[in-house]
């Protein structure tokens, strides 16, 4: 039999193309569930030098990609099996949608030839993502794989960022074609992501918003996660500190300059924002998490100078004045504008004492009631505790990651971001179930920094299983479960509630007191804490964050310290 080997020509499958793509294109890390038909995707990605961290679960998947978007400003890949594991993936889909993270979420389908005929795991998934997706690309034949992944990692951080969609069915991934065609179309990959030209329009604009803020009376400036993702925290350190005006950052906005600036206006926060005249608001939305820039929150006369990436955002609020471009960019044609003739409040104007006094008012309330021990714990003492061992962590700031009711409200007041970026919440959609993911998707962009969740209950039993990814990857991360028996704090039901057949089956908030959420990590060789105590609590945290490996801290917390609305009124 003659031996053909040494005339033909070595073949890759769609497999490897997809792997060379993504490697090409600068692709580090996927997220993802392996099986049918994409195991071997993720094995020729590992072979090619990407880092592909295995979830037990594509929600959590999901949720570590979006995370890894914003983090990292590059495309988060999660890749899923077909049908229900895409469904899964939409999640974090949807989640990167909700907050504007570029993502890219790929998965594969069923054999075009038996579409609609009942195949395993049918589902037609471009028609499944379309509400959350900004372009879904499907390759229908191996030779368009390369450019197919190109144009959904374009798209995903071009204007406004977001989530976009790769299907590839099961016979592309396995059609073949020659090595050499395939290097040949992986450097021709076309990359349409083009720079934006600066618009004529902008100095006009950037003239008229130094107007407005040079003339106001009582300025502020309002920062969201969108000026984090940008980049902006020098500009907007440079812009604050030349002209003297108090700042207001979002939640996932916290960091980007310190919590502890003397023109943080967080603690006032309810003054600044009820009382300026003037808001320039920069990569945050007017949506519920501002009360939609309307009365009796807001002064009903205030004007808005809104910056954002997305003209459809700002035809949406229709702002006093809007201006459509990058935060960073924006922020330092203000900066460049304002150098021209410059303008400072200076620490004794009206405004500035004002939100000044009322910010340390605030402030000494709070640390009053943190200063108490209560035993059994409230959320706001071993919060506390937790405030100030994060504080004493040497080198780069930890990531924290905050979810839940009771526990994430308290958390945003009382810990303090120093660092950009180093804040991980429920963002725009309040989100439940995104700790373990984000925690993952932190340690992975960030290995430098440790890694702390501090969970409610409930919010932890969402993803809880992913405990042991984090053991098998062995990752920085400290999870830190506020145990109050439920959502909420357990069972808050009146007596009229109790009632009808099923009256002895426990309330629909309840979970098991005193769960052991510590011995979930130690089944998988992690460490797991319990802790009812102040000093307990001290001493684990620095045992803890000192060894920087998996460990879950279960802390009891008396089941009626929270309240029911998960929005504790600290007044600021």
């Amino acid at each position: 039999m003659a031996d053909n080997s040494a005339t033909t020509p070595p073949s890759i499958d769609g497999n490897v193309l997809v792997a060379k793509s993504l490697s090409h294109l600068g692709v580090t890390h996927m997220f993802g569930v392996v099986g049918i038909p994409v195991t071997s995707l993720a094995s020729r990605a590992m072979a090619l030098g990407i880092r592909f961290i295995a979830f037990h679960n594509e929600q959590s998947a999901g949720y570590a990609a979006s995370a890894y978007g914003y983090l990292t400003g590059k495309p988060g890949i999660l890749l899923t099996v077909s049908g229900p594991g895409c469904v899964h993936g939409l999640a974090g889909l949807s989640n990167a949608w909700a907050n504007t993270w570029p993502m890219v979420m790929i998965s594969g389908s069923c054999d075009q030839r038996d579409v609609g005929r009942g195949d395993f795991q049918e589902l037609d998934q471009i028609e499944a993502v379309k509400a959350f997706s900004k372009l879904s690309e499907k390759a229908k034949d191996v030779r368009e794989i390369p450019n197919c992944v190109s144009r959904v990692l374009d798209r995903a951080v071009a204007g406004r960022p977001g989530g976009c969609y790769l299907d590839i069915p099961t016979d592309v991934l396995r059609q073949k074609i020659s090595e050499s065609e395939a290097d040949k179309l992986v450097d021709e990959i076309v990359k349409s992501l083009k720079q934006e030209p600066i618009r004529e329009s902008l100095r006009s604009e950037i003239e008229s918003a130094v107007s407005l803020l040079r003339k106001a009376e009582r300025p502020l400036i309002v920062f969201g996660k969108g000026a984090a993702y940008s980049r902006a925290e020098d500009e907007l350190k440079k812009l604050v500190e030349i002209t003297g005006i108090p700042f207001l950052p979002t939640p996932m906005g916290k960091g980007l300059l310190p919590d502890t600036h003397e023109l943080s206006a967080t603690a006032a926060r309810s003054l600044a924002i009820g009382k300026c005249d003037v808001a320039l608001v920069v990569g945050a939305r007017l949506n519920w998490l501002l009360h939609f820039g309307e009365s009796p929150k807001w002064d009903k006369d205030v004007k808005f100078i809104l910056v954002d990436v997305s003209e459809e955002e700002i035809e949406l609020r229709k702002p006093h004045l809007g201006i459509v471009g990058d935060a960073r960019t924006v922020i330092g044609l203000l900066n460049k504008e304002i150098k021209e003739d410059p303008f400072c409040l200076g620490k004794s104007n009206s405004w500035v004492e004002s939100i000044s006094k009322k910010a340390k008012e605030n402030g000494e309330k709070m640390e009053a009631q943190l200063a108490k021990d209560v035993v059994p714990f409230n959320f706001l003492t071993p919060m506390r505790i937790i405030r100030d061992a994060i504080l004493a962590v040497e080198g780069p700031s930890p990531v924290v990651v905050s979810e839940g009711a009771n526990t994430m409200d308290v958390g945003r007041s009382v810990l303090v971001q120093k660092e950009p970026r180093t804040r991980l919440d429920a963002g725009t959609w309040g989100t439940m179930g995104v700790g373990l993911g984000y925690c993952i998707a932190a340690a992975v962009a960030s290995p430098d920094r440790l890694v702390v969740a501090v969970e409610g209950d409930s919010g932890f039993g969402f993803s809880a299983m992913e405990v042991e990814t984090l053991v098998r990857y062995n990752l920085p991360v400290v999870i830190i479960v506020f145990n109050n028996g439920g959502v909420y704090g357990g069972d808050r039901r009146g007596p009229e509630e109790i009632s009808g057949p099923h009256k002895e089956d426990p309330a629909p908030t309840s979970f098991v007191p005193n769960a052991g959420y510590h011995k979930l990590i130690e089944a998988f060789g992690g460490k797991g804490y319990i802790v009812e105590t102040p000093d307990e609590l001290k001493s684990t945290l620095a045992e803890s964050f000192a060894a920087r490996k998996p460990a879950v801290v279960n802390v009891i917390i008396d089941p009626f310290a929270g309240a029911e609305s998960g929005r504790l009124q600290h007044k600021n």
